[in-house]
This record gives C-alpha cells, structure tokens and sequence, in this order.
C-alpha cells in the first residue's frame, strides 16, 4: 500500500443515471419517447436524496451519461442540431455516443439553455452533501455525428482539421475510407430504428463521405448492426497495421510516480487525439469533478494514459482515476505505467461470484482469485452490479436478490479496493422492462424508461422508501449497514488471510458454499464469514489457524466476539492450543462479519 493510501479508509462508489434517478413516470411503453415515459433531471438529486445516498455509506457518486450525447429529442430550439435515428441507439441515445464533450445532456436540464449552469449547481450541492464525484470519459470513440459545438476558444472540435483524403494521418482525430461514403447498417431481427415509429430523419440514410472507422474498429464503410455503429473511433496515433507513431514508455517507467511520467512526456510531441482529450479533462476536472469513469480504456494505447492521467494528478493528485479494463495479461500495465489508481474486477472477482450465486460454482475459487491478484488488490475495483451487468435479481442471473447478499459481504470487505453499487441494486430492482432498444435484465441506457424498485424507493420525490416493500426495505437495510460498516473499518484497509482451505481441511461439516477468511489492523481483527447455499444451513466450529493468533497476540483463554452488521453477539473464540474455535450456526444467504472485542 502506497503513503498516499495510508490512513485512508474504503470508498464506495454509486453508480447512477441521472437521466432514470428522478423519474417518476411509470408508463414504460417501449420506445416510448421522453414526453411519454418521463426523464430524472440533474434537480432531482436535491439535498434530501443526496444525503439519503451518502447515509447508504457511499462517498462517491459516479453520475453516468453526463457528457452531451446524441438522443432523439428536439433541442432545436436551443440552438442543438437533432440528431439521426438511422445512427443513434434507443430514443434517449447511448451515453458512450458523445456528440460535444463541453457541455451535457440537454434532457437533464430544467432549461436546456443553461444545462451547463445547472450541472454545475448539481457539483455543488453534492459536494455540500460530503460527496464527490465522477463523470464518464469515453476516449476510444465519439458519436458519428460529433460537433463539438460547446469546444472552447482556442481549441478545435475532434476532426475539425483532419485530412480526410487519407485513411490515416498521425494528427487526424479520425481514421477514413477514402473515396467511399458511409451507408447504415442492414437492419436484421425485425430490428427498425425508434421500433419503427416515424421521424423525418429516419430514412435509412446518413451522410458522413468519406465513411469513418466505427468505434469497435471496423473499417467497413457499412458497419454491421452489431457493431458500434453509432461511434466513429479515435486515432491515437495508431497505424492500421498497429504500429505506433508515438514515443514509447522507457522500461522502468512502471515504477515511476505521476511526477516522472508527466516530466517525460512535456518534452515530447504527441498525436492530436492526446491534447484533446487532456484539454477535455481538465476542462471538467477544473469545474469540479473529482474524477472519471473512463470507458474501454483498454482499447486506446498504454502510453496515452501515462500522459493524460499524469496531466490530471499534478492537477489533482487526488482526483479518482477508474478505468474499464478487461484483459488481466494488461492490467499492471495500465495501473503502473498508466497511473490509473483502479480497474474493474470482472474477469476474475465478479465472474466467479456471479457464477457462485447462480448455484453453479464453488467458494474455493474465489481465494484463488484473490491471491492471483494480490500484488495489485487495491487497484481492483470490486461490484456486482453496473450498467453493463445483468441485474441480480433478474431471472436470467439470480433471480432473487437476496442471493446477492454473501457475495455481496465478500465483494466489499475482502480487499482494500473500492466497492462500487448499482443504483436500484439495494431495493433489488430486477430490469425487467422491454425498454426498447434495451432488454430485460439490465436497466436500459438507451431509452426513456422508469426503474420500478427505485422509483418505490424515490417515492414520488420524497426519497425516503415509503413504497418500498418489507423485504425491499430489509435489503436496503442490509446494504446500508454492511457499505457504513465497510467506509469506516480499519481492518479493511489493513491485512487478508484465507482460512478457508485450511477449514476445507480441518472442519467438519464446512461446505464449499461457505467462505471465510480474516481481515486485520492494528486496531481491529475481523473473522468474515459468507454462506451462499440458498436452502442449507450448516453448523461447524470455524478454526482460525496457530499462525493467525499468534500474529495477532492471542493468548489462551475466551475472546468476546460482535457481529458488526446486526450487533449480535455471538458464542465466544476459544483459544485452545494456539488453534482459535469459533462456533457458527448460520443460515442459507447469511454473512457474519465478527469483531474480536
């Protein structure tokens, strides 16, 4: 753990919609438009829900789909070009189709005229709340229709000077097919824009000559339906035989700090796409934004984020750098020599949970994963729910959210990462709506649509549960009072151990759907315990092994024991010949989280 992580405590990060937090409306009629089915706005996080979100234990709040993206709703009025359905993903438009990187969503705006103004009191208020936030950056593409219209002066909209006679060009932002014009793609499935209503821009046609590289990188002047169409990708200074046009990193720059990486770079020339997307950053990071959510990241260069993250850390050395990152062969290298401070833990942590908590898997994997990635745990962002994922409680992942609890507990205290929630993950929503573009088991980001669970919880703005149901409310309580617990433990922050195996080994009746293991600090020893059996519940003395209590100065005797989630207490650990016993009966879906008095 570095100096700078010292004395910290953990972060939790709540992921949200703006644009479906607030919104009321429970038509939900698929495609339905935003006069139809309603849209949250940036007011509607209001000092009463930004304190209840803080109180749940989270101290950031990620707001998603910020950046001013295509959607199919008419701001001509407001001097907003509209934009085509033929080349944008749902009604509401896909939030990773970003069409002008300075401003934000005209739908989020009480006044569209004065978006900027009103995401900027949005930054104040959750700052007063004792929250801080991040916003999204998406550096591997754009929408097809970018403008740039809010670009500040001086600066030039991405592909405003580009050299479109050439397919590819260093300082081009965008990479072309020359001599070939741009045609949609052929609709399969049944599949029609807006499903098929009728708009005047919905012709089958969109003019873009010459075509573009699509965002997933295919050079195909018609894309497949399948493929980003929407987007066009960034040119990073990447030939199209993947050869780099660009400085590469010396070898020992792995262990080098920000400070280095940003000195070695201020002497260099880099691609256009690079000062762009710094001058983007730092654009946001300097009207408040305490960090960045940056989508793909794996699919632009290593090198590029040593030089943007370094330009953010001597603006901000705290500022919250999380990137998507899927490829463990390239995670150290987009922490080390990409100064990102956390990756998500999908392939190995979250995968093996889901698989778990679908009845499939054992628990004895996840102390595997664990130690696999134990050199760079801190960087390892875990969750079980975001806008990607299936929702637990969805029928085609868990189908019951209280399968989510255990796996849960282990998520959020079994490192010293970050801990990052869904919203609507803690009032169990399950994704069910046939939103449109989007389908059932994830909460749509491309349509207008409302999210029953949480709407019960928003409580047409009252934001305080009062049409939740009972086992809604037990949820909500069970993840307010394990994230409060997580943000505030010492032991979290400190030292892991696995007993699991040696338990697998030495105690009868632990079963491979339970796991345990122990955190520790100077100031608080923890024994943490998940069972994810759905319908047994087992009876067992729990060993903590001779190596354990003499680290942690045990002698012989009783040791009282708390369980920090619900403060019961439980039967005390025995020391008996250096081996600690501990007797547990627990029930399908219980956690205990135990605290060594």
């Amino acid at each position: 753990m570095s100096s700078q992580e010292k004395g910290k405590k953990k972060d939790v990060i709540y992921q949200v919609f703006p644009r479906l937090f607030g919104n009321t409306n429970t038509t939900n009629k698929p495609w339905g438009s935003i006069e139809e089915n309603g849209v949250g706005k940036f007011s509607d996080f209001t000092e009463k829900s930004l304190k209840e979100i803080k109180d749940l234990g989270v101290t950031y709040i990620w707001y998603t789909g910020v950046p001013h993206h295509d959607v199919i709703t008419d701001y001509s009025d407001y001097g907003i070009s509209n934009d085509d359905p033929d080349i944008v993903k749902g009604r509401a438009g896909s939030p990773y189709a970003v069409k002008d990187y300075y401003n934000v969503n005209p739908d989020l705006a009480n006044d569209p005229g004065n978006r900027l103004g009103e995401f900027k009191s949005l930054i104040e208020r959750t700052h007063d709340a004792g929250l801080k936030l991040l916003i999204d950056i998406v550096p591997n593409h754009v929408a097809r229709n970018y403008e740039g219209q809010s670009t500040p002066e001086g600066l030039r909209p991405f592909g405003a000077t580009d050299d479109t006679a050439v397919e590819y060009k260093r300082d081009n932002n965008f990479y072309y097919k020359p001599n070939e014009a741009f045609r949609i793609p052929e609709w399969e499935n049944d599949y029609l824009p807006l499903g098929g209503d009728k708009h005047e821009l919905s012709d089958g046609k969109f003019e873009e000559n010459p075509a573009k590289w699509t965002g997933n990188g295919s050079r195909m002047a018609q894309p497949n339906m399948n493929d980003w169409y929407e987007t066009v990708k960034i040119n990073y200074g990447v030939r199209p035989d993947g050869s780099y046009d660009f400085d590469t990193l010396p070898n020992d720059f792995a262990d080098r700090d920000y400070k280095a990486h940003f000195n070695f770079w201020s002497t260099k020339d880099v691609p256009s796409s690079w000062e762009k997307f710094k001058d983007i950053a730092l654009y946001w990071l300097a009207m408040g934004v305490d960090g960045f959510r940056f989508d793909m990241a794996e699919m632009v260069p290593v090198e590029f984020w040593s030089y943007m993250n370094s330009s953010i850390k001597m603006k901000n050395v705290d500022a919250f750098l999380l990137a998507e990152v899927y490829n463990p062969q390239s995670y150290r290298d987009y922490i080390h020599k990409g100064k990102m401070d956390y990756l998500y833990d999908k392939v190995e942590m979250y995968d093996s949970l889901k698989h778990i908590m679908q009845g499939h898997g054992w628990t004895d994997h996840i102390p595997v994963v664990k130690n696999n990635l134990k050199d760079i745990e801190h960087h390892m962002l875990h969750f079980l729910e975001n806008h990607d994922e299936q929702r637990i409680a969805s029928p085609e992942f868990a189908g019951d959210a209280k399968k989510g609890k255990p796996a849960m507990v282990v998520s959020a205290t079994m490192s010293t990462s970050p801990t990052m929630i869904y919203f609507g993950q803690e009032v169990g929503e399950p994704g069910n709506e046939n939103a449109g573009f989007g389908q059932p088991t994830r909460t749509s980001i491309f349509d207008y649509i409302g999210v029953p669970h949480l709407q019960r919880w928003v409580n047409d703005k009252k934001f305080d549960g009062g049409q939740l149901s009972i086992t809604e409310k037990d949820l909500r309580d069970f993840y307010k009072k394990l994230l409060n617990f997580t943000i505030n433990s010492d032991a979290l922050m400190g030292n892991y151990q696995d007993i699991h195996y040696y338990n697998r080994d030495h105690t009868e009746n632990y079963n491979h759907r339970v796991l345990s293991y122990v955190r520790w600090s100077e100031s608080e020893k923890l024994i943490v315990i998940a069972n994810f059996d759905s319908y047994e519940h087992y009876t067992f003395e729990l060993k903590i092994p001779n190596d354990i209590i003499n680290n942690w100065g045990l002698k012989e005797g009783s040791y009282e024991i708390l369980e920090q989630l619900y403060g019961n207490k439980n039967s005390p650990l025995e020391v008996n010949d250096g081996i600690g016993i501990l007797k547990i009966e627990i029930e399908p879906l219980e956690s205990f989280i135990f605290k060594i008095q």
